[in-house]
């Protein structure tokens, strides 16, 4: 794909790379996750199916990376490493934890597939339909955290200031690295 700087496929490509990246981040917090707590804790099956629907939808933008010509981000080996690290060690502090992890990413994911979707407009249905599929997911995924005790985990605001601010970064430096 030869794009021109400005180009809205430039646009398109930046959102399919930080889409990607954000996807495979979220199959690596759950897999950390589930190598804390393990399949048998009450948390595992929630968790092992907002996993499976993440995987599905990183299958999705692997899919249009490759199909599109889209770089993906230089940063993927750092997401491995990090999204498995913080879904361990909130884990690690407990199932409240986990979910206040989940509820967290999630609340950014929304707006930003939300900012995607405006830029869009009708631009692309292909992926405006998935965007807006993935985000319904997402909202499923926060909605199930938050009633899983994610706002009563130790240090709810503080956690949850954290890791969002970390999805900000991560958004910001997949879009162009």
């Amino acid at each position: 794909m030869n794009v021109q700087p400005g180009d809205r496929r430039e646009s398109t490509a930046a959102m399919i790379r930080v889409d990607q990246a954000g996807e495979y981040g979220a199959t690596r917090i759950y897999a950390g996750q589930l190598a804390v707590l393990g399949d048998r804790h009450p948390a595992a099956r929630a968790i092992s199916h907002m996993a499976h629907q993440e995987e599905r939808h990183r299958a999705f933008f692997d899919r249009l990376i490759a199909e599109r010509g889209v770089r993906p981000t230089l940063l993927q080996p750092f997401w491995n490493v990090a999204g498995f690290a913080l879904g361990a060690a909130t884990a690690a502090i407990g199932p409240e934890a986990a979910m206040a992890c989940t509820a967290a990413v999630e609340t950014e994911i929304d707006k930003h597939y939300q900012e995607q979707l405006d830029a869009l407009g009708t631009s692309d249905p292909e992926l405006g339909d998935a965007i807006r599929e993935f985000q319904a997911e997402e909202l499923e995924h926060k909605e199930h955290a938050i009633s899983a005790g994610a706002e009563s985990a130790f240090a709810y605001p503080v956690l949850s200031a954290f890791i969002r601010f970390g999805c900000k970064v991560a958004i910001a430096a997949s879009k162009r690295i």
